[in-house]
């Protein structure tokens, strides 16, 4: 049974441990077993996704079905009409939960660009990821904001302190740089990539560097851990999806490092999300793959003069303006209306009017992809 260490949730928690943590806390034969497994679901993954003809056809789909889930995860809702259509018109217009989704995919793509490029997570990564999320400027919490975690709900717990994290810029930057190091030096710490992956998001949320989106913050980077370590290629696991179902397991197992440092119980449900998690975007990549290729033989049919880019544009997001799908082979405004009213005559397609602007409804996709 693990020794609860001394900690009181009413004060900061500058004493924070610092990185790694002992080796007999997180490298068990059940976590090694389990690494085994999260290992071989994402070895799947990745090694399907080689297959596909075009990668990022599907890639921007799934980011946004990660986006929403991880906004989901702050008590941040949009549903998936709402989401698409904002999708079609101007971004700089948004308000609302609509706008934090997007925020989210903008922030991961950022993430997703500067890792590919420069292999290597730094303080400035965090914040550039933090900045997009909230649309703000600042960064490390300074230490006037006193951020306290308290429990949500209205019961009787509800509103109690759960955990006050580090505060004053000194410590929170010390314990950044150590986790910094963590994750970039694999040849000191030589851990399995996603035995890192589960320490480093805890340690992560547990320094709570930032005012606010601690959270999604911290599920970019663990994507982008996975696309350092060469786990991924493109970020496209879907790994929100098993936090949401069993959300409250998620918080407990984080306050249980805190309050007991059983860091097992925790590891074992990140690798469990991540097994999961791989086989779930698997198959949902399968089944928007397959439709995609059933869509591209119907119109190859009926409409021989429709080229592969536009149809591979349709699946990006449920929702196509006839300006996005202008391209070198569609030139005009109305020659892409001429192909989506086409694309509608075959059952394809269903037009919906947003203010001024018709759009087009890519409805099996959408409903494919609005499917848990």
């Amino acid at each position: 049974m693990s020794k609860q260490v001394p900690y009181d949730r009413n004060q900061p928690y500058n004493e924070l441990p610092l990185l790694p943590p002992p080796d007999d806390k997180i490298v068990t034969v059940e976590i090694l077993q389990s690494v085994i497994k999260a290992n071989k679901a994402l070895a799947e993954l990745k090694g399907f996704a080689k297959k596909l003809p075009n990668l990022s056809m599907l890639v921007n789909t799934i980011a946004l079905r990660e986006a929403k889930a991880s906004t989901e995860i702050e008590n941040i809702f949009t549903t998936d009409d709402e989401l698409y259509k904002a999708l079609t018109g101007n971004h700089s217009g948004l308000k609302g939960n609509a706008k934090e989704v997007l925020r989210y995919r903008q922030a991961l793509w950022k993430g997703y660009h500067d890792i590919s490029l420069n292999n290597r997570f730094n303080i400035d990564l965090m914040i550039k990821i933090y900045q997009e999320i909230k649309e703000v400027q600042d960064g490390i919490r300074p230490l006037q904001t006193e951020t306290i975690i308290k429990k949500r709900g209205s019961g009787t717990l509800g509103g109690t302190t759960v955990y006050t994290p580090p505060r004053g810029k000194k410590v929170i930057k010390e314990k950044l740089e150590n986790l910094i190091v963590y994750l970039n030096d694999d040849k000191k710490y030589s851990y399995d990539p996603l035995i890192k992956l589960a320490v480093a998001h805890y340690q992560f949320e547990a320094i709570h560097p930032f005012r606010d989106g601690n959270g999604r913050t911290g599920r970019i980077l663990s994507i982008l851990l996975m696309i350092q370590k060469k786990l991924l290629e493109v970020p496209f696991l879907y790994l929100s999806a098993y936090i949401i179902e069993n959300k409250d397991d998620y918080y407990s197992l984080l306050n249980n490092v805190t309050t007991l440092r059983n860091w097992k119980d925790w590891i074992l449900y990140m690798l469990k999300a991540i097994e999961e998690t791989s086989i779930y975007t698997l198959n949902k990549i399968n089944d928007i793959d397959n439709l995609f290729q059933k869509t591209y033989a119907l119109l190859n049919k009926k409409l021989p003069h429709i080229h592969k880019e536009p149809i591979e544009k349709i699946f990006e997001q449920p929702y196509t303006s006839p300006k996005k799908l202008l391209s070198h082979d569609i030139k005009s405004i109305n020659t892409a209306k001429k192909y989506l009213t086409q694309m509608e005559e075959l059952g394809i397609m269903i037009p919906k009017k947003i203010g001024k602007e018709v759009v087009y409804l890519n409805i099996d996709l959408f409903n494919l992809l609005s499917e848990t």
